[in-house]
């Protein structure tokens, strides 16, 4: 008998689906908790925020671009403490 998707996240350790979500950052919590949708989400999220990044930094001028740096960082460290966020809150959602 398989388990169930609840059941394999109760199982989880709230803590560290946190902390892989905000250390490696990405979504590697989601990987821990076997919760592939919210991975793939997390991950196209990144990659549309890199690549936004990229586009606009074309033809920046050095100013600029330590502005684009920084809100590119910014928004990956967002991104990394809502997964954070998430992960946690939904380990406790699920436990009784």
């Amino acid at each position: 008998m398989h388990p169930t998707r609840e059941q394999i996240l109760a199982a989880s350790a709230g803590w560290v689906a946190v902390v892989l979500n905000v250390i490696p950052g990405l979504g590697a919590g989601y990987l821990y908790q076997r919760r592939w949708k919210a991975y793939w989400i997390t991950s196209a999220l990144a990659t549309a925020w890199f690549v936004a990044g990229a586009v606009l930094a074309q033809n920046a001028d050095a100013v600029d671009e330590t502005q684009n740096r920084l809100v590119g960082l910014i928004g990956l460290l967002l991104l990394a403490g809502v997964t954070a966020t998430e992960a946690g809150l939904a380990v406790n959602k699920v436990r009784p």
